[in-house]
């Protein structure tokens, strides 16, 4: 199964809730690639690459995320870009 890279912006209560340590954990565990940092409109930016079934768990983990609430994804799928690990930046 060939690898996806996916562009997002979370948008709701995302900051100051443990968000980004939560997608890179997450991540991690699940062997997606990538990275993810605030907006300074209050939002997170996120992109991930992996097995679309990966991101896709990625995705509803943090959309669980019992201190924060996500209220809104904008997605695109972008260019694979090829990585070695998950950071936040």
């Amino acid at each position: 199964m060939a690898e996806i890279r996916r562009h997002m912006i979370f948008h709701g209560y995302v900051q100051g809730v443990g968000f980004r340590w939560k997608a890179a954990h997450t991540a991690r565990r699940f062997g997606v690639t990538g990275w993810v940092r605030n907006l300074d409109d209050g939002s997170v930016e996120m992109e991930a690459e992996g097995q679309e079934q990966d991101i896709e768990a990625l995705v509803q983990a943090l959309e669980d995320h019992s201190w924060g609430s996500v209220e809104s994804i904008d997605s695109r799928n972008i260019p694979v870009q090829g990585g070695y690990s998950f950071e936040i930046i």
